[in-house]
């Protein structure tokens, strides 16, 4: 590209960033991102402290209200005596301990349901204003429906647990979490591509094989995600507190159950080794991103976005192993499962990088979106 094609297209992007995007649509994104984010992290600890059986009923509306007077509280409290997880670990606990379980449980219903509204009203107010682009309202819709459903899945994870076990299913807590890091990673798309493009365009853009790799890298990511939620849902952190090798095995003895397969869904040797293996896979392709986008002239926001992509994970791994040395104690988990949001965020924003950074217009849509 010679330097006069070079300056007709940066002043094209200069116009391109004057007309496009919508700053408060994003910000908007952005405040819902880290409401989901602090939804992933009160879920942790909703787990961790054991109280998300605490609320034996799935009401919408009225569950928005806790327990107003000590009747009411003693209600809530016989229901809870009633499933087989009082009856196994919390037989004989006081109204003050149900209390504080309680809390957890309505503090993460309630804190769902604020998400809904600070996505809805919203919403309204900037499709009725005019202020979203053709098209992706609808997105905002789906996203919507998206996070509705999540609710119903949250019910449907709680209601395993309130019957035959005394915790809920490993593989709906799997499916609610892996769904809340979806929202999450879709909510920073969004919020990225409304923000008003950058006045610049470098030309220096991602390689196929970069684009290929920031891929792979999300999908690796959530991947991980479903094994830690299996890892969760198991107790399987409370087991072979040792590292690099565990309890001095390479590969656990008891990794394999019978019948085989159920060993990757139901084996609580085999659900750590598995998120153990994987955690190595991602900071493997992390790192390989990282040199990959030094090597290569491409737009900073690329090789930034590696770069920090880079560190969160080393950070997350660092953290994923304290909290197996120290067996999984509430302020380690709940520092695990933020960083592996922080995590998800982040290949995301690098996923956007290569798909948007460095890329000259080639025409423009209503609002001059350049497309890619």
């Amino acid at each position: 590209m010679t330097t006069a094609q070079l300056s007709v297209k940066r002043e094209a992007a200069a116009t391109l960033g004057r007309n496009s995007g919508n700053r408060a649509v994003s910000l908007w994104l952005w405040f819902v991102a880290l409401l989901v984010f602090a939804m992933v992290v009160v879920g942790g600890a909703t787990r961790l402290t054991e109280s998300g059986l605490s609320i034996t009923e799935w009401q919408p509306l009225l569950g928005a209200f806790p327990p107003l007077t000590e009747a009411d509280w003693m209600t809530a409290f016989e229901k809870y005596k009633l499933i087989p997880q009082y009856t196994a670990l919390n037989h004989g606990m006081s109204l003050e301990d149900f209390k504080f379980i309680y809390w957890w449980e309505w503090g993460h219903r309630l804190l769902g349901r604020l998400i809904g509204v600070v996505f809805a009203l919203p919403l309204v107010f900037f499709w009725w204003t005019g202020r979203l682009d053709r098209g992706t309202g609808m997105k905002f819709l789906g996203i919507l429906a998206l996070g509705a459903l999540q609710g119903a899945i949250g019910w449907y994870m709680v209601k395993s647990g309130l019957s035959d076990r005394i915790e809920v299913s490993q593989y709906r807590l799997a499916l609610h979490l892996t769904t809340a890091f979806m929202i999450l990673g879709l909510l920073v798309w969004l919020a990225l591509d409304e923000w008003p493009a950058e006045p610049y365009v470098t030309g220096e853009i991602a390689t196929p094989l970069i684009k290929r790799m920031a891929s792979i890298i999300v999908a690796a990511v959530l991947v991980q995600v479903v094994l830690g939620a299996f890892v969760a849902g198991l107790r399987a952190g409370l087991i072979y507190n040792t590292w690099p090798t565990m309890d001095g095995q390479w590969f656990p003895s008891d990794y394999w159950l019978n019948p085989a397969y159920l060993s990757f869904f139901e084996g609580h040797a085999a659900a750590q080794f598995n998120h153990r293996m994987v955690a190595y896979i991602v900071a493997a392709l992390v790192l390989v991103q990282v040199w990959l986008t030094y090597r290569t002239p491409v737009d900073d926001r690329i090789r930034l976005s590696a770069l920090w992509l880079g560190g969160a994970v080393v950070l997350q791994a660092v953290l994923g192993i304290a909290t197996l040395l120290a067996h999984v104690p509430l302020h380690l988990g709940l520092l695990h499962q933020a960083g592996g949001a922080v995590v998800l965020a982040l290949a995301v924003v690098h996923l956007y990088a290569t798909r948007r950074a460095g890329i000259v217009p080639r025409d423009f849509s209503s609002r001059g979106r350049a497309s890619a």
